[in-house]
C-alpha cells in the first residue's frame, strides 16, 4: 500500500473511519484537508491531488462522503486511487448489510465470521436466497437537460440515462438484458430505425465487460433488491418538451404583467405530471394577484420566482398564466439578462430517446419462471428558458 493512512469524511470534512498503514503522517494532517479544498474550488482549480508541506492528499468523492489517502513524495498515485475506487466498490450497501444488522451477536473469542459475499467470486450477492414469487422490476428513467436562449435556440440538450433494477430473484440467477442498442444492430446488421447511439455507458460492477465489449450483451448476476445497472448520455438535438415564452410589461414602474404560455411538445398520447413552472420576478414586487387557464400559481418572494404548478398536462395543450404585481419603488434599476425559467416535469410511460428493453432473459440452474416488469420514465434535469 503506497498511502500512509486512509479516511473517510463527511461532507464537511469530519473523519468518519480512518486506518493509519504506516505511521509516518501525523493523523493530524487531515485537519488541512477541507480548507485546502474549498480554497482550490473559490480559486477555479480544483485537482484530485492537494499538498500541504511535505504531505500529499490524493481523494475522491463518493455521493456524500470523501475518500482521502495521505502520503510523502513518491508514492504511486494510480495504485492509490485504484485503491480508494475499489474501497468504493467493497462497501456496496448490499454487502454493509451483513456486518450491520439490528440483532445483537455474542462475541466468541478467536472466533470471527466474515460475511460470505466478501469470500463469494460475485461479492455483491450472497448464497441461498429465495422468494416465493420470482420477478424483476426494470426503471428506465431519462433524464433531460435543455437550455434554450432568448432567441429560441437551444444552446445546450442532453439526455442522461438510467436502468434501475428491484431484483427479488432465488439462487443465482444471470440475467441478459437487450437494448434496441444501434452498435449491436450494427454488428448483426439489422434496421438501424429504432435503434439508439448510447455515450458515457458506465456498468454496475456486476457486469461483465469483456462480453458487453465483444458482442454488447449486457450480462450479468445481480445483486438483491435495488441497484443501478447502468447509466448513459446522448448529445442529440431534443425538441424541448414542454415550450414556454413570456412577455412582461411594466406601467409606470408602479406595477408590472407577466404573461406566461406553456405548450406540451410531445405525443398527445402522453401526460406530465407534476408541472412547476418557476417564472422569476422583480425583487421589489408585491400586491401579488394571478390567473390561470390551468392550475394554481404562487409568489415565493424569498427567492423571487413565481411557481405555476399543473397536476397534469396532456401532450399538444397549451396554457396560460398572468401574473401582475405591484412595484413599490419609485424607480426600478433594470437588471442585466433576466434568470431563466425553470421548468420541472415527469413524464410515464415514455422516453425522449426512444430506448427500449428488447428482452431480459434469467437464467438460473432450478429453471423457475420470473416475470420482468418494465417501466419507462422521463423528467426533467436542468431544464430552463431565457427570455428576453
Amino acid at each position: 500500500m503506497s498511502a500512509s493512512a486512509v479516511f473517510i469524511l463527511d461532507v464537511k470534512g469530519k473523519p468518519l473511519i480512518s486506518r493509519n498503514y504506516k505511521g509516518d503522517v501525523p493523523m493530524t494532517e487531515i485537519d488541512h484537508f477541507m480548507p485546502l479544498l474549498m480554497q482550490r474550488e473559490e480559486e477555479g482549480v480544483l485537482a484530485p491531488l492537494l499538498s500541504h508541506g511535505r504531505v500529499h492528499f490524493l481523494w475522491i468523492k463518493h455521493s456524500n462522503l470523501y475518500l482521502v489517502a495521505t502520503t510523502l513524495k513518491n508514492a504511486n498515485a494510480s495504485l492509490v486511487y485504484s485503491f480508494l475506487y475499489k474501497t468504493v466498490e467493497t462497501t456496496d450497501s448490499k454487502i454493509l448489510q451483513e456486518y450491520i444488522t439490528q440483532q445483537g451477536n455474542k462475541l466468541e473469542t478467536g472466533k470471527s465470521r466474515v460475511p460470505p459475499t466478501v469470500t463469494n467470486a460475485v461479492s455483491w450477492r450472497s448464497e441461498g436466497i429465495k422468494y416465493k414469487k420470482n420477478e424483476v422490476f426494470i426503471d428506465v428513467i431519462e433524464s433531460v437537460n435543455l437550455l434554450v436562449n432568448a432567441n429560441g435556440s437551444v444552446l445546450l440538450s442532453e439526455i442522461v440515462g438510467t436502468i434501475k433494477l428491484k431484483v427479488f430473484l432465488s439462487g443465482m440467477p444471470e440475467l441478459r438484458l437487450g437494448l434496441n442498442d444501434r452498435v449491436l444492430f450494427e454488428l448483426t446488421g439489422r434496421s438501424k430505425n429504432k435503434s439508439v447511439e448510447l455515450e458515457d455507458v458506465k456498468f454496475h460492477q456486476c457486469v461483465r465487460l469483456s462480453r458487453f465489449d465483444n458482442d454488447r450483451t449486457i450480462s450479468f448476476i445481480p445483486p438483491d433488491g435495488d441497484f443501478e445497472l447502468m447509466s448513459y448520455r446522448l448529445s442529440t438535438q431534443v425538441k424541448p418538451l414542454i415550450w414556454i415564452e413570456s412577455v412582461i410589461e411594466k406601467f409606470s414602474h408602479s406595477r408590472v404583467e407577466i404573461m406566461v404560455k406553456a405548450k406540451g411538445q410531445f405525443k398527445k398520447q402522453s401526460v406530465a405530471n407534476g408541472v412547476e413552472i418557476s417564472v422569476p420576478v422583480p425583487s421589489d414586487a408585491d400586491s401579488p394577484r394571478f390567473k390561470t387557464s390551468v392550475g394554481s400559481a404562487k409568489y415565493v418572494p424569498e427567492k423571487n420566482v413565481v411557481i405555476w404548478s399543473i397536476k397534469s398536462f396532456p401532450g399538444g395543450k397549451e396554457y396560460l398564466m398572468r401574473a401582475h404585481f405591484g412595484l413599490p419603488s419609485v424607480e426600478t434599476e433594470e437588471v442585466e439578462g433576466r434568470p431563466p425559467i425553470g421548468v420541472k416535469f415527469e413524464i410515464p410511460y415514455f422516453t425522449v430517446s426512444g430506448i427500449q428493453v428488447r428482452y431480459m432473459k434469467i437464467i438460473e440452474k432450478s429453471g423457475y419462471q420470473a416475470l420482468p416488469w418494465v417501466r419507462y420514465i422521463t423528467q426533467s434535469g436542468d431544464y430552463q428558458l431565457r427570455t428576453s
